[in-house]
């Protein structure tokens, strides 16, 4: 599948995570259907894109999108609650929450379910895509690779696109320049099966663990850490206090 071919766009799991994807590929001009399993997770997934804190009408308010263009882009958004409804997309983005044997299943029945041209990729934060595809058709796995994009999606312009030694070069190609057509700017990242994270969060939890180790060593408080990180290095928030302790977890 090459980038002219993909029109219509489909986003497995909607939440702030799969709305906020789907919200920029329908302003980057992609008709773009979300499924999700109830239609209270669609609702929420629909007033989510229009109307809360990082939404469409926001964004008109704000300055950053015409009124017209979030009209148009609001229209070619789709909800439903039946995996049929992706059979005739040309591209499906996986964004189901971070769960390995789930992303797998889901997978395998998106493989059975779109068309055979059609590119399969997964929004997954750090999984290896070389898991996540282990049970798809020889056929589609040419097809198959990662898209992380950093939360939240219509403010943070970052996209990891990450391929394994059986991507195809078209697919390769294809998803960047999605990623792309919709704002984002794009770093590639060769998989890495027995690791977790691509480049954010390794770098990030490398990071975290580092800065919780200064603390344990009695060396800094958690809020000098956080002071040190944000105004010496204009970070937006810090590992601890602003992050609500993001940094115990690495």
């Amino acid at each position: 599948m090459q980038l002219d071919n993909v029109r219509h766009i489909g986003v497995l799991g909607g939440g702030v995570m799969g709305g906020g994807i789907a919200q920029i590929l329908a302003i980057a001009g992609y008709e773009v259907t979300i499924r999700d399993l109830t239609q209270q997770i669609l609702d929420d997934t629909k007033a989510e894109i229009e109307d809360r804190k990082w939404g469409m009408k926001r964004s008109v308010e704000k300055g950053k999108l015409g009124f017209d263009q979030a009209v148009s882009a609001m229209a070619r958004i789709g909800y439903t609650a039946e995996l049929k409804d992706l059979a005739q997309c040309d591209f499906v983005i996986e964004a189901v929450p971070e769960k390995l044997e789930l992303k797998q299943k889901v997978f395998v029945e998106l493989d059975e379910t779109i068309k055979k041209e059609a590119i399969l990729v997964s929004n997954t934060s750090g999984f290896a895509i070389a898991d996540v595809v282990a049970s798809v058709s020889a056929s589609r796995k040419p097809l198959c690779a990662g898209m992380h994009f950093s939360n939240p999606v219509p403010v943070m312009r970052m996209c990891e696109v990450i391929h394994t030694p059986e991507t195809s070069q078209t697919t390769v190609d294809t998803v960047r320049g999605v990623a792309e057509k919709a704002g984002r700017a794009v770093s590639m990242v060769k998989d890495a099966p027995g690791t977790y994270g691509f480049i954010l969060n390794r770098v990030f939890a490398a990071a975290a663990r580092e800065a919780r180790k200064i603390v344990e060593d009695g060396l800094a408080t958690p809020e000098d850490v956080d002071k040190a990180m944000i105004t010496g290095r204009n970070w937006p928030a810090g590992f601890f206090g602003s992050r609500g302790g993001i940094g115990k977890q690495w």
